[in-house]
């Protein structure tokens, strides 16, 4: 069973992939530019932070995330830098990176900040080969080196204010090819890095003066694959205590909940219970994220 479980991830990783390439959170929207460069600096403070998150545990093999991330406000050149660095590890494959973020800021009457951004991902693919002979033995997809480093760029849009957020970003542009696979068999189609497009909206209620609601959504697109999205809310109270829910389409509901410590440090927990392709009668149909934030406050 379990050199079936390999097989399947890795033949999701590196055969024709039709699903996300890139790691996504249920807490995305307090990452930075997790998925849209142009949002770089544009948050009330600069922060940096660690994640890690793991899906569908208890199965052998399952993905694993850990994620380093920052965000920076440079108000004198009117710019925004930003990036993170992961490690992300499904069964026998692995992803390694740096992903870098340049935004343009122009502030708006009132006062809002349009921006455009730019982002650099240089990363490592790997495989561990090593889990595989057991199960495909000399399958010519083995036969090409076990690890890959890519090049690729993104590019984004955003309005950020107060009350609104809104962007839309496209990711893995250069769509590198991975030519993991070295055999001589006809293909209609390669393993390679697909563009990931992005739009997200979120909107902050006001609801007392203590209390704030925001609706946030993300919807995900790539070619060949369903419209992904994810949707929620989340309720803060007078800065300091806060839990949201969610729904991540084709996939979980999400419930997540956190505190801000003298407004510098935010911990977070968020889980996920999955619905599909296994429910919550499987084992192993569940993921818990952890994610911790400095805030240098200005």
């Amino acid at each position: 069973m379990k050199h079936k479980i390999l097989t399947a991830l890795f033949v999701a990783f590196v055969a024709t992939t039709n699903a996300q390439q890139l790691q996504t959170s249920s807490m995305y929207d307090m990452q930075g530019v997790l998925h849209n460069p142009s949002t770089a600096g544009v948050y009330e403070n600069n922060f940096v932070g660690v994640s890690y998150r793991s899906q569908w545990a208890g199965i052998s093999g399952s993905p694993k995330t850990a994620t380093v991330f920052g965000s920076f406000n440079l108000p004198k050149q009117a710019i925004g830098i930003g990036g993170y660095v992961y490690q992300d590890k499904t069964g026998p494959t692995s992803r390694t990176g740096i992903d870098l973020s340049l935004a343009k800021h122009i502030v708006m009457g009132d006062k809002g900040v349009f921006s455009l951004g730019l982002e650099t991902r240089l990363q490592q693919y790997a495989l561990n080969t090593s889990k595989l002979y057991a199960t495909l033995g000399n399958d010519p997809v083995l036969g090409g080196a076990d690890s890959r480093f890519k090049y690729d760029a993104g590019f984004g849009v955003s309005y950020t204010s107060k009350t609104i957020e809104v962007g839309a970003s496209v990711s893995q542009l250069v769509q590198s090819k991975l030519n993991f696979y070295s055999g001589n068999l006809t293909r209609t189609e390669e393993a390679m890095l697909y563009r990931h497009y992005y739009a997200h909206a979120a909107y902050h209620i006001d609801v007392d003066g203590y209390t704030t609601i925001t609706p946030n959504a993300i919807l995900v697109y790539l070619p060949n694959a369903p419209v992904n999205y994810q949707v929620g809310a989340r309720f803060e109270h007078n800065k300091i205590f806060w839990w949201g829910l969610g729904y991540r389409s084709h996939q979980s509901f999400m419930i997540s909940a956190g505190i801000n410590i003298n407004k510098k440090f935010t911990v977070g927990y968020a889980y996920d219970d999955y619905i599909n392709p296994v429910s919550s009668f499987d084992n192993g149909a569940n993921a818990h994220e952890v994610l911790i934030r400095y805030n240098f406050i200005k």
